[in-house]
């Protein structure tokens, strides 16, 4: 997996997450290892969600951690805070922030939604 297309990925699934307003403002930054190495942040700001590859110097929380656990998140497979404690990834900052991390989805519609956009893409 490319950098780009984990990046896409946490976007598609920030998008469908149900943030509400009390919630208020966390920024959280993933440094990425291995496969897909960079940068990029998720911010919570007004009941919306922010990625965009770049780095977030004012951050809550640091996280450092591989794609595939990112991947395992999205894909529901993995919760933030069992991967903190399984030592899958390392949290520096307030890591009460992880309970919140908006990255789980449903993992059926994610892979319809895939599946129709991959027929698309080849209908064209």
């Amino acid at each position: 997996m490319k950098y780009e297309e984990l990046v896409a990925n946490v976007k598609m699934a920030a998008e469908r997450a149900k943030i509400g307003r009390h919630v208020g403002h966390i920024a959280f930054q993933f440094n990425i290892e291995g496969e897909a190495e960079g940068a990029f942040y998720l911010e919570l700001a007004d009941g919306r969600v922010h990625v965009e590859p770049y780095e977030y110097y004012d951050r809550d929380l640091l996280i450092v951690t591989t794609a595939d656990v990112v991947m395992q998140m999205i894909e529901g497979k993995l919760q933030p805070m069992v991967a903190y404690t399984n030592d899958q990834l390392k949290a520096y900052g307030n890591i009460n922030h992880l309970e919140v991390l908006p990255l789980g989805c449903d993992c059926k519609t994610a892979k319809l939604k895939k599946e129709k956009s991959e027929a698309e893409s080849k209908e064209s």
